[in-house]
């Protein structure tokens, strides 16, 4: 069999979902449980043929496959659409077909009795149709179009629940705020069109003008540019300081959580910057740049973490910090741990956010404060949880702490300073977590609480993605660098650091133990910061009153400028129109009048003018 067999029928992998979406579409509402078998089905075949993709790239002798085809020619302009097999692309085709099925598989449960069942799905579909599009994209122009119709399932899927006014105002709040990313991304676009030979936005011609030192571009444009794309993965992936609209999106219904905001869209951004990572490569400045904006926001949303009571916040705060890490690792140059980190996050986020999940499908609220004792009565969403916030919190041999070990010894190594930030960030990570668990599932069970275990159907994904959690570590340690190879032949090994090791560890069982002393030994008292510095904890509560910062700076000055411009509308340019409409209308009726019919109204009207003529033509020697 040809070693590029599979991929060569690639482009089937986004198509499935999208056939589901039009049918879903086509259908409407009448089809229900049937719909959603329809999206799981198409899901998973999309999974088997990215898994069969994957096997015919493990072979090692599979060369990159690509395929493309004439879009749109103007003159000597020429723009092409085509879809490109490495295996970089095939690593996120395996996640994401993967993470899509077991959310489907999952939301069979948890949606069966929503009236707009058949929708969701149809949005999901859409959804994972345009992800895996732009994963297979050969270049910026099809990724830019992909990118742009994520964002729009993205909407349609965080308000889903219309009738909520939170879910309405959290899909607008998204919308806007990436759409202020995608406005730097479209900008830098149109500069790397500008300015690359033969205006080519291919990603093969990218690596090749970037990666032979030719010149073609400037330094400081170079610079301009990679900045302009790091916008849009910033608005995207919900880095500071546009990462206000990612724990507002926890309003939509958690499976979507699990697959948009924790697996696939949030990491859209940070594959952006692995795709364009040669631009990034010339600039040292643009380095700095993601390194800085991605330690930054990985303790800054930690912080933030730790004082929230709704579980999905919580975890959205999460996602947001560790995207923060891939970013400070994609700054410091390690692609290999960024990518790492992507790919186990992948598993142990969607298993909490899923796990969440059936927490409030069986609780009925997101408060952790009103729960606990849950361990008892849901044992195997307590263990695959329990196994998750051992991944993301970092404790080996999980897999969230050999990609951790990846990314902070490439910090150690090239920036200490970020390492330090990167260590106190992994530190309040553990921490949150275990305050989060042990409020849910440890304790005594609240009275009237009547929990009892999700169906099957929701803990089977559960089960798969606990396993997922703690193996998949393994592809990447200090002792075998194969995931590395495999993605980036010519890049570096995963340099081994004992240190690092050891550090790591270490603060992931601090935060364990501190939070174990304090929520279930009760030997330090939970209101022992807040009695003390009750500002501080009310500022890290408020997430840093960003959101009440952008109303002043932004909202209310674009509210009153729309204001100003309403009336202006109102009447200026209307005023203008209606002014027109009544002097028309005037003339009209003077000019009905004097077409009255009345034989003396004709002479006199005659009259007039012929003495205005006579008077015109005998004046003109005195004007």
């Amino acid at each position: 069999m040809d070693n590029t067999f599979f991929a060569e029928y690639a482009w089937l992998v986004p198509l499935f979902p999208f056939i589901a979406f039009a049918v879903l579409t086509a259908m409407g509402k009448g089809l229900k449980k049937t719909g959603a078998w329809i999206g799981t089905i198409a899901s998973f075949l999309s999974l088997v043929l990215s898994l069969c993709i994957a096997g015919e790239r493990l072979s090692g002798n599979a060369p990159d496959y690509g395929n493309q085809m004439d879009w749109i020619t103007i003159g000597k302009l020429k723009l092409v659409a085509g879809f490109e097999v490495t295996n970089l692309s095939t690593l996120m085709l395996v996640v994401v077909t993967l993470v899509a099925f077991l959310v489907n598989l999952y939301s069979q449960g948890y949606m069966k009795k929503d009236e707009r069942i058949s929708t969701f799905f149809a949005y999901v579909a859409l959804f994972t149709s345009s992800m895996l599009g732009l994963v297979l994209s050969d270049n910026l122009l099809t990724f830019y179009i992909f990118w742009e119709l994520v964002g729009v399932c993205s909407f349609l899927l965080v308000g889903f629940w219309y009738q909520k006014p939170e879910a309405k105002a959290a899909a607008k709040k998204a919308f806007i705020v990436t759409r202020i990313g995608d406005l730097g991304l479209l900008i830098g676009l149109l500069l790397l069109f500008w300015y690359m030979p033969g205006h080519a936005l291919d990603f093969t011609t990218l690596h090749n003008v970037y990666d032979t030192q030719s010149g073609a571009i400037s330094t400081g444009i170079t610079t301009l540019i990679a900045l302009l794309i790091f916008v849009g993965a910033v608005g995207k992936s919900g880095q500071f300081p546009l990462h206000v609209w990612l724990p507002d999106a926890m309003e939509g219904p958690t499976p979507i959580s699990a697959l948009i905001h924790a697996a696939t869209m949030v990491a859209a951004g940070v594959f952006l910057v692995v795709r364009t990572f040669d631009i990034f490569e010339a600039s040292q400045v643009a380095m700095n740049t993601v390194a800085i904006v991605g330690a930054f926001t990985a303790i800054f949303a930690a912080t933030i973490g730790l004082a929230q009571n709704d579980i999905k916040r919580i975890l959205a705060y999460s996602t947001v910090s560790q995207l923060g890490y891939m970013m400070l690792a994609l700054g410091v140059g390690s692609v290999t741990g960024a990518m790492f980190h992507l790919f186990t996050h992948a598993f142990f986020k969607a298993l909490l956010f899923l796990g969440a999940g059936s927490v409030i499908h069986s609780v009925h609220t997101q408060d952790i404060r009103e729960m606990g004792g849950l361990g008892r009565k849901m044992k195997i969403t307590a263990w695959t949880f329990g196994l998750g916030s051992l991944a993301l919190s970092g404790i080996p041999p999980f897999s969230g702490f050999w990609s951790k070990d990846a990314i902070l010894t490439a910090a150690l190594d090239k920036q200490p300073i970020l390492f330090v930030v990167a260590v106190i960030a992994a530190f309040f990570t553990a921490l949150y977590m275990a305050r989060l668990f042990f409020l849910v599932f440890a304790g005594k069970p609240r009275e009237g609480q009547h929990a009892k275990e999700s169906s099957s159907v929701m803990t089977i994904p559960l089960i798969v993605l606990a396993v997922l959690a703690t193996v998949s570590g393994f592809v990447e340690t200090p002792f075998n660098g194969w995931l590395g190879h495999w993605l980036f032949p010519e890049g570096a090994e995963h340099d081994a650091s004992g240190l690092v090791m050891v550090v790591s560890a270490a603060v992931g069982l601090l935060g364990l133990y501190i939070g174990w002393l304090t929520f279930v030994k009760g030997t330090i008292r939970r209101n022992a910061i807040s009695d003390r510095a009750p500002g501080l904890v009310t500022l890290v509560a408020r997430k840093y009153y960003i959101d009440e910062l952008y109303h002043v700076l932004f909202v209310r000055p674009l509210q009153g400028l729309g204001k100003v411009l309403d009336l202006f509308d109102d009447y200026v340019i209307d005023g203008v129109v209606r002014l027109t409409g009544h002097g028309a209308s005037a003339l009209g009726r003077l000019n009905s009048r004097l077409q009255g019919g009345q034989v003396q109204t004709y002479a006199l009207t005659a009259l007039i003018s012929i003495v205005i003529l006579v008077v015109a033509i005998a004046g003109r020697r005195f004007w």
